[in-house]
């Protein structure tokens, strides 16, 4: 039996995004929360390869208790097992602690795997760090951006856009792929999955203590990465109003713009004059 994990994780809705200043850190209590629309996807993929193959999905989370929520919604896709890793110890992990977190996660609870999933990025951060660097922790092979997989015995193939090209890519499992494609549009939540997932959800919570980590390799301690300030971006307009005969106009637009012209047209205009 084909068994997958799926890292999901909660985020803030995208219009609340509420910043600490002091720690530079997502205050997420202060924001309602939903799963990262791309691990959606991921998990959407699980649920395609598990009704092709047939399979078991562990969906996967860490994160302060709240995050629960998404393990809830996985289950009512068709997960059939999650894991809750939370430890207020663990609050302020940077992506590389996040994924040192998740990789003793998967080696304690659930080290039988064969394909792990997880979506290319967080709406929160946008890093895409995360599943390359668990793949790295668990010394796995990755794919990353994938927009369509199929799966042959022990072999996934999957398609993805690069630098305008599409590439297809194979790797034998086990193996972990971060999915970008929107083509795994997340299924509707039937109603028999909603009370499965609140009546009897298999949940299992762990904390640091139970993954064998001490306070100074976990969190924001033992996080490498420092945020020093947090801003947000600001796109400032400038007119510019140019009179006279038309043929002067040119001249002037030219003097003032042709390097930023010549970028977007490749080609030097100083050298076609």
């Amino acid at each position: 039996m084909l068994k997958m994990i799926v890292c999901v994780k909660q985020v803030p809705m995208v219009s609340e995004l509420p910043w600490d200043p002091k720690t530079g850190t997502l205050s997420r209590e202060e924001a309602e929360g939903m799963m990262n629309p791309a691990c959606k996807y991921a998990l959407e993929a699980a649920l395609r390869v598990k009704e092709e193959h047939g399979g078991h999905i562990t969906a996967i989370t860490m994160g302060p208790p709240m995050a629960q929520e998404v393990l809830h919604e996985a289950l009512a896709m068709g997960a059939d097992r999650c894991l809750m890793v939370s430890d207020p110890r663990m609050a302020g992990s940077d992506t590389l602690m996040t994924s040192f977190t998740l990789a003793r996660a998967i080696e304690t609870y659930c080290s039988e795997f064969d394909l792990i999933l997880c979506g290319c990025h967080t709406s929160d951060s946008e890093t895409a760090q995360v599943g390359p660097q668990l793949a790295e922790e668990l010394g796995l092979p990755s794919i990353a951006y994938a927009e369509s997989l199929s799966l042959r015995e022990r072999t996934v193939r999957i398609e993805r856009n690069s630098d305008h090209f599409l590439e297809t890519l194979e790797m034998d499992l086990p193996g972990l792929i971060t999915i970008a494609g929107q083509s795994f549009s997340p299924r509707y939540i039937p109603m028999k999955g909603l009370q499965n997932a609140f009546e009897e959800p298999n949940i299992l919570g762990v904390n640091a203590h139970d993954l064998g980590l001490d306070d100074v390799s976990i969190g924001a301690d033992g996080s490498p990465t420092k945020i020093l300030d947090v801003c947000s971006s600001t796109a400032g307009k400038q007119n510019v109003v140019l009179s006279g005969a038309p043929k002067k106009i040119v001249e002037e637009l030219f003097k003032r713009f042709d390097d930023t012209i010549g970028s977007v047209i490749r080609k030097d205009l100083k050298a076609v004059k």
